[in-house]
């Protein structure tokens, strides 16, 4: 057994603390796959709990880190075995299970997806759960038949994880990107990784018509709420708008009219649960299709210890793109 070094979230009655802890690995849970993390990342979910804002964490006490990546240590199952480098998302890690804002952790075999050969640990979590989701947002579009000749792509939410990365990707796939973000300052950023446009999310984020304008082919929202209505409202008829958060909130104040009058559709994308052949297709085509360059402008590292502050910083909005964890650093 040895010690290792985690983020560690308590709360005894209405007491709450987050402090970077040395932990002994008789602490981890009993499960099937020993992983010494190399690198993690900090998400919005991630921040939510380390900040001790909503009700993210459902067990006490808890490591949060939705996303990892590492080398296996010990594996009782027969499809992963020591030295195996494998990256998680999401299932729950963080929330109910320890996750990886850790320098160790022992997780389900089933919760891993195995790291493709063009992707090492680092750029892995550069992409993490925001890049995996742009990408099954990405997915779901094509999936609709949206092309390129269709019209312009809205993506709300731009500065961040998964509007950054979606920017990219579909940039990089010929399509005409619209930027939404509340940061003016940001913009030569965001067209520096693929946007054509970018607007203020004023124009989206109030209470609007129940139809508007059509302008959108198809939406990538991460946003929700107000944000999520609007574009549904001012998409194109036979347009189709992906929905994968909830940075304005998660209520959905809108009529059917974008639905059954302009036949827009709407699909839910879900990163947390989604079945291990969507992975395992989004992570390859990330490590084919995701543009390096555009990648290295999204992200910037910090070290374990720095979640704590990173962690508010990131809810109130002032940090771009993805925040990688050297969680040995």
């Amino acid at each position: 057994m040895g010690v290792f070094k985690a983020i560690l979230l308590e709360r005894r009655e209405e007491r709450f603390d987050a402090s970077l802890r040395n932990l002994d690995d008789s602490a981890l849970p009993d499960l099937d796959v020993t992983l010494r993390v190399e690198y993690s990342s900090l998400n919005y979910k991630d921040a939510l709990a380390i900040a001790n804002r909503g009700p993210v964490v459902r067990q006490w006490p808890m490591v949060p880190g939705i996303d990892g990546a590492g080398v296996v240590e010990h594996s009782r199952h027969p499809e992963f075995t020591a030295g195996d480098r494998v990256i998680l998302n999401g299932w729950g890690a963080g929330e109910q299970h320890w996750g990886c804002l850790a320098e160790r952790a022992r997780l389900k075999s089933e919760w891993l997806v195995p790291l493709p050969e063009r992707l090492d640990t680092r750029t892995a979590m550069a992409v993490g759960t925001a890049g995996y989701t742009a990408m099954l947002c990405v997915q779901a579009l094509e999936r609709q038949r949206v092309r390129p000749d269709d019209g312009e792509i809205l993506v709300t939410g731009a500065s961040g994880g998964v509007g950054s990365v979606a920017i990219s990707l579909l940039a990089g796939r010929g399509f005409r990107v619209v930027a939404s973000t509340g940061r003016a300052a940001e913009s030569d950023y965001l067209k520096r990784i693929g946007a054509a446009e970018v607007v203020d999310r004023a124009m989206l984020s109030s209470p609007g018509k129940p139809l508007g304008k059509e302008r959108w082919a198809g939406v990538v929202d991460s946003v929700g709420s107000h944000t999520l209505v609007n574009a549904c409202a001012t998409t194109r008829y036979g347009g189709v708008v992906t929905a994968c958060g909830l940075a304005q909130g998660m209520d959905m104040p809108g009529t059917v009219a974008p639905f059954i009058l302009r036949g827009v559709t709407l699909v839910g994308v879900d990163s947390v649960m989604a079945p291990r052949a969507d992975r395992l297709s989004a992570w390859q085509r990330l490590s084919q299709e995701l543009d390096r360059e555009r990648l290295a402008l999204i992200t910037h590292e910090i070290p374990l210890a720095a979640t704590l502050d990173a962690a508010p910083a990131l809810l109130a909005g002032s940090v771009r793109g993805r925040t990688v964890v050297n969680v040995r650093a």
